[in-house]
């Protein structure tokens, strides 16, 4: 098996894409967030003693997108294009959290894109457990993947 992150002599090392081409890429992911009533409604209403967490959240999640080669070994410091974090309420319990992430590079945005939902995810935890000790973040996952030409 090729390991694409150890190099020849068995040393960890950053996969070179210097002979890539650039592509406009992109990359998508979701979080779910499951809470009870009290932190639900309180989310909603703006009114948690934090202030206002999906404000806050979203801010999160745009900036550990930007972060992620900082945050996470090996991978590759990339020019991002565009962040979009955004909310949709499942049911009355349930906060679905999804990323988009674009760059023009040699490489993709996948990480990023998971980075950005999994740190909203944990910026509502934080500022929803005084409320709700028993928050569950999950299925935090790539949702969609894209490469093509850049226009």
């Amino acid at each position: 098996m090729n390991l694409t992150h150890v190099a020849g002599d068995g040393s960890i090392a950053m996969v070179d894409v210097a002979a890539k081409p650039q592509m406009d890429r992109r990359a998508r992911a979701r979080a779910i967030v499951r809470m009870n009533e009290e932190a639900s409604t309180a989310l909603r209403a703006a009114t948690l003693k934090k202030g206002d967490a999906l404000v806050t959240a979203q801010i999160a999640g745009i900036q550990a997108a930007k972060q992620t080669a900082t945050l996470i070994p090996l991978t590759h410091p990339l020019p991002l294009e565009s962040i979009d974090v955004a909310f949709t309420w499942e049911d009355d319990l349930t906060l679905r959290i999804e990323s988009t992430v674009r760059t023009i590079a040699r490489t993709g945005v996948e990480m990023e894109a998971l980075t950005a939902v999994a740190v909203a995810a944990l910026t509502i935890y934080d500022m929803c457990k005084a409320l709700d000790r028993e928050i569950v973040i999950e299925s935090v996952r790539l949702t969609e993947k894209t490469k093509g030409p850049v226009a």
